[in-house]
């Protein structure tokens, strides 16, 4: 059953990041590892053209499934920590499976288990789909080998790209911990927010013309907002992960000085087109 003694201390380790024990301990150490569960939100803009108000139905959908997945999420780890101490529950690789054999629900725990192997696959192949897309338009624009871009004549798809991302994959993932890719990803995708936050605010200002479905209220607080806090989430990460994070970083950088900036499409304009 629930014990509310679980819940003493309920934050065990504080706040703010630290490094203790070997590892990195705090509630927002923990915050910039479960941010991994909040991919995919924005996935819900892709069905734009389906919506019969997209400025309407996409800001209820998106902020609505995040708003009830965050709900649940809460739920169950409160749920989790009240049925058994933390200190077991961190030192399982499947919590939740644990905690419902606990309660003598050894089927539950089972149909569990077997959801996370079902669910991480599927999650894993629609994020490989989207990178594999965005290296095309990648090579299709110069800033990568164009040989890339190509399409099979009998799918119409880009096989090439397609098995090269599956490749680079599997490489990370035979080389690399699941944590320590996690770690990584959502340091990358911190960033992007980080881009958004701040392109918001520049567009607002220096195109105030442009026609926006999705208008943002308050754009420099809610901006500012979201680059502090993604800043604050980032530097929450272990520290060798910012490191890696960095060399990443770095050798994408030096590729596209030494080969994609010449060869990129993006933003060249003809004079006709320029003064038109």
């Amino acid at each position: 059953g629930f014990d509310p003694a679980n819940m003493h201390p309920f934050m065990p380790y504080g706040f703010a990041s630290h490094v203790e024990g070997g590892g990195t301990k705090g509630v927002m150490a923990a915050a910039a590892i479960v941010f991994f569960a909040f991919y995919g939100f924005d996935a819900v803009a892709t069905s734009a053209e389906e919506a019969k108000r997209p400025a309407r139905d996409l800001t209820i959908g998106i902020i609505g499934s995040m708003a009830i997945c965050t709900l649940i999420y809460i739920l169950v780890a409160v749920s989790a920590v009240g049925a058994m101490h933390y200190t077991q529950l961190a030192n399982s690789p499947e919590p939740l499976a644990l905690v419902l054999r606990s309660l003598g629900h050894p089927v539950a725990s089972h149909l569990i288990a077997l959801a996370a192997l079902i669910a991480l696959p599927s999650v894993i192949l629609v994020m490989m789909y989207g990178q594999s897309r965005i290296f095309f338009v990648m090579s299709r624009d110069g800033l990568l080998p164009r040989r890339l871009s190509r399409v099979s004549e009998r799918t119409g798809t880009p096989v090439l790209v397609t098995g090269l991302t599956g490749l680079f994959v599997a490489a990370v993932a035979g080389f690399f911990r699941l944590d320590e890719i996690a770690e990584l990803a959502n340091a990358g995708t911190l960033l992007a927010f980080i881009a958004v936050g701040v392109c918001v605010m520049v567009l607002r200002r220096h195109r105030p013309d442009l026609v926006r479905v999705f208008r943002c209220p308050a754009p420099y607080l809610v901006g500012t907002l979201a680059v502090l806090g993604c800043l604050y989430l980032m530097f929450s990460l272990p520290g060798m992960t910012l490191v890696r994070f960095a060399g990443w970083n770095a050798a994408g950088f030096l590729l596209y000085l030494l080969y994609g900036r010449r060869r990129s499409l993006a933003g060249r304009t003809t004079p006709a087109t320029a003064n038109s």
